[in-house]
């Protein structure tokens, strides 16, 4: 089953520009003007959702002089890959066998 914690990141990457930070993040560490290039996003813009990103424990930052790098975190979206892989297995048993709950 999905805690609030899970549901908590679904929330965070379903938005679009987030989830092309988590792309980018994926392929390479950049700092915040890399990002602000890449997405054509306001800088203050970029800010807010890396935010979200950072509480929500997707990315991680890394300071170097006076810029911000931010990282992926794997093992989170592994977690999270695994738990929704885990209910779709249970979704498929379901429906191959059949069950339903009987109406009253």
């Amino acid at each position: 089953m999905l805690t609030s914690v899970e549901a908590d990141l679904i929330r965070a990457l379903a938005d679009p520009l987030r989830l092309r930070i988590v792309t980018l993040l994926a392929h390479e560490t950049l700092c915040t003007t890399h990002l602000v290039e890449e997405t054509g996003a306001k800088q203050t813009n970029l800010s807010n959702h890396l935010r979200v990103l950072r509480e929500a424990g997707v990315v991680e930052t890394e300071p170097c002089g006076r810029f911000t790098y931010y990282k992926l975190r794997p093992e989170v979206l592994e977690t999270l890959a695994g738990q929704v892989a885990d209910l779709a297995g249970t979704a498929r048993a379901t429906v191959e066998n059949s069950r339903k709950r009987p109406c009253p």
